[in-house]
């Protein structure tokens, strides 16, 4: 599927294309309106609405992805209310696989992601994934999420690559097209970010419903 000849640096994000997106969006959609109702004195379906309207009035911006202003906006310790559903925390089907074979190769392979520090950490400390990188980037140090333009410039100074001889691998089809707007030659769309939810249906990047669609990785 890809040309892994002209292929020099991986890059690769973490939720709904590494990991399930499920342990997210069950957070969110689910677990946090039943904690907000309970905190606040709202019922389950008031709850819902006012957080879905607050997501929404963020949504794409690096403060939709800060669990510091969720946690002053609502009043309640997110980095902790993670921690009550981290078993949902799960590592896409052959997404190890794939790691461990692009490593083999010795592209460099880098996690670019727009979570908070702690959501990060939390991940990372459950799925042990962060050897498998040679750098892992989170958007709060750079300032930007992926879905600017921005981003990638600024990334490219920290992380030096050729756009030319990337490939970038996301489940967030705003980003890819950033990605491909700035550049980056070799993109890849995830058909099923969230296992709780049947595939989408392919959009206009190459796609895979799991990475052993990516295998073998060439030398």
């Amino acid at each position: 599927m890809l040309p892994w000849r002209r292929i020099h640096t991986v890059l690769l994000d973490m939720d709904g294309t590494l990991l399930d997106l499920r342990f997210d969006n069950h957070f969110w959609l689910e677990y946090m309106p039943r904690r907000y109702g309970e905190h606040h004195g709202l019922d389950l379906a008031s709850a819902t609405a006012e957080l879905l309207a607050r997501y929404r009035r963020v949504e794409g911006t690096l403060a939709w992805y800060c669990l510091d202003y969720w946690t002053q906006e609502l009043g309640m310790d997110i980095a902790l209310l993670k921690r009550e559903v981290e078993h949902l925390i799960a590592v896409q089907p052959h997404a190890l696989e794939f790691l461990d074979a692009v490593r083999a190769t010795g592209r460099r392979m880098v996690l670019v992601t727009n979570a908070h520090p702690d959501s990060l950490s939390l991940k990372m400390e459950k799925t042990q994934l962060a050897g498998h990188f040679d750098a892992i980037i989170c958007a709060h140090e750079l300032g930007l999420v992926k879905e600017q333009a921005e981003f990638w410039p600024r990334l490219r100074q920290r992380q030096p690559f050729e756009p030319a001889t990337t490939l970038l691998v996301d489940d967030n089809l705003a980003i890819l097209r950033t990605a491909r707007d700035y550049g980056i030659a070799h993109l890849v769309s995830v058909l099923r970010p969230d296992s709780a939810h049947p595939p989408r249906a392919p959009g206009e990047f190459p796609a895979i419903h799991d990475f052993s669609e990516l295998l073998p990785v060439g030398g």
